[in-house]
C-alpha cells in the first residue's frame, strides 16, 4: 500500500438544506451527476447506500487524454465502502482506485460533513491517507470542482 498519509480538505456553503444535500450523497444517480470533477463524467456500476455497503464507479475523462487515468488511459475506477451514515450530518467512506500504479494504491477515507448555517449548509470534505500520486494542487482543484457540482445539483 503506497500512501504518504496526507490529508486534504475543502468546504463550501451550499444554499440548500442538509436533508437535500444528504440525499444527494446517498443516491447513486445523484452521485454520478455531481461527484465527477470538471472534465469528467461518472458511471455507477454498483451502489449499496448502507453502512458496510459498497460501490464501484468510473470517473471518465471526457477529452480522452493519453495516460491520464489511474485505471486505464481515460478512466479512474473507484471502489468504495460506506463506513458510517448519520442522516443530514455525515457520510464516511473508504475508497481505493482500481490501478496497477503503486502511486495511487491504498485506501483513502473520505468524510463529508454537513452543518446548517445561515443561507444553507456548510459542506466539508476531508480526505485522509491521500495516495501520493494525487498532487495537493490537483486534489484541491478536484474537490473544489466537485463541491461546485454538488451546489449546482442541489441549489
Amino acid at each position: 500500500m503506497s500512501s504518504n498519509g496526507r490529508t486534504d480538505s475543502a468546504s463550501r456553503v451550499i444554499a440548500a438544506p442538509p436533508a437535500t444535500i444528504y440525499q444527494a450523497l446517498v443516491d447513486p444517480h445523484a452521485v454520478a451527476a455531481w461527484r465527477p470533477p470538471k472534465g469528467m463524467r461518472g458511471e455507477i456500476f454498483a451502489f449499496e447506500a448502507r453502512q458496510g455497503g459498497t460501490y464501484r464507479m468510473a470517473l471518465i475523462y471526457e477529452s480522452n487524454p493519453a495516460s491520464r487515468g489511474k485505471s486505464c488511459a481515460n478512466t479512474d475506477v473507484v471502489e468504495g465502502r460506506f463506513l458510517e451514515f448519520v442522516p443530514e450530518q455525515r457520510v464516511v467512506e473508504r475508497v481505493r482506485f482500481d490501478t496497477p500504479d503503486p502511486a495511487f494504491a491504498g485506501e483513502m477515507t473520505i468524510t463529508t460533513t454537513l452543518a446548517p448555517v445561515d443561507g444553507g449548509t456548510e459542506v466539508t470534505v476531508v480526505c485522509e491517507n491521500v495516495p501520493e500520486g494525487i498532487t495537493a494542487a490537483d486534489h484541491e482543484a478536484g474537490l473544489t470542482s466537485t463541491l461546485a457540482n454538488l451546489a449546482a445539483f442541489t441549489e
